[in-house]
């Protein structure tokens, strides 16, 4: 991360935390719901099927930039569908370095061939060992694997969203995240249980084990980019929700925190790891503080 960066998000916590200001700082636009698979545990794909036109998305970043954001994620539906003519996501990319964005980052399934050296992360949606990524996602494990390998950067982050099916695969997770070229670290989510996929989600003691696993791969000198401070928070749903310092824009339409606010009761079983690490952070948690520092310093 460059110092000015650094710099920027310190003075915007302090300010955040000292005043209790409910400021967003991450955006995330959604750039299509369209998405190659159907994946067990998504509520959220192929609902319109809508490409969004770049110059909607170009003027949501504005928006997004002119409230502050400066953390920017690109999202779907699967990202890498995107197209406008012949933009595609890496214009999107660009434009949002061209404009400001400290840190743009985007989410993939990673089905498609990865050549995106400008985003600063791409968060690649890795759901456990072969047998239990297929069983969630579909036959895609090994295109993703390979996909990985010939990416023409190392700025991959697996992404994992940890659910009944895949709960005994954290492990197998951290290490292909600890031995594959071109990934940089893992990140993990517990699954937030939309009404149409409960049955995916997982109990308290299912949870405090993932994190016990997701421990002791840290002590192994896994890179995993999450912060284990806030385990115990994602274990009891004991953090604070929804987290105001981050946005969605989707379509126009903007959510405080993620698309799941709309959701009745949904909050309160939010699984989102960095849900979590946000609102602890901007409440002056000083353990999270601390620990973000180092991981983000680490990983950015």
């Amino acid at each position: 991360m460059k110092l000015s960066s650094f710099l920027y998000f310190a003075r915007f916590g302090i300010r955040t935390v000292l005043f209790r200001k409910k400021d967003p700082v991450l955006g995330t636009v959604i750039v299509t719901d369209r998405c190659n698979l159907h994946c067990k545990h998504c509520s959220v794909n192929n609902i319109t099927g809508v490409m969004h036109p770049y110059s909607q998305i170009r003027g949501e970043m504005q928006t997004l930039y002119d409230m502050g954001v400066r953390i920017l994620f690109f999202c779907g539906g699967e990202t890498f569908l995107w197209r406008d003519g012949d933009m595609t996501l890496r214009d999107l990319v660009i434009e949002a370095k061209r404009m400001g964005f400290l840190i743009v980052n985007t989410v993939t399934n990673g089905t498609f061939p990865i050549d995106l050296p400008e985003a600063d992360l791409i968060l690649l949606s890795l759901d456990g060992d072969r047998q239990r990524h297929n069983e969630v996602r579909g036959d895609t494990y090994d295109t993703i694997m390979e996909n990985v390998r010939n990416a023409t950067s190392d700025n991959i982050c697996f992404y994992m969203a940890i659910n009944k099916i895949n709960r005994d695969a954290v492990r197998d997770v951290c290490i292909t995240a600890r031995d594959t070229k071109n990934v940089r670290a893992v990140s993990f989510n517990f699954h937030t249980p939309y009404p149409d996929t409960r049955d995916l989600a997982l109990t308290m003691e299912e949870k405090a084990q993932c994190c016990e696993v997701i421990k002791q791969m840290m002590k192994e000198k896994v890179p995993v980019f999450n912060l284990k401070s806030a385990f115990p928070y994602l274990i009891n749903n004991s953090f604070p929700t929804p987290c105001y310092q981050c946005v969605v824009i989707e379509n126009g339409k903007i959510s405080t925190c993620g698309r799941c606010i709309d959701v009745p009761g949904l909050c309160e079983e939010c699984g989102y790891f960095f849900v979590a690490e946000y609102t602890l952070l901007f409440r002056g948690n000083l353990r999270i503080i601390f620990e973000m520092l180092t991981t983000y310093l680490r990983f950015i």
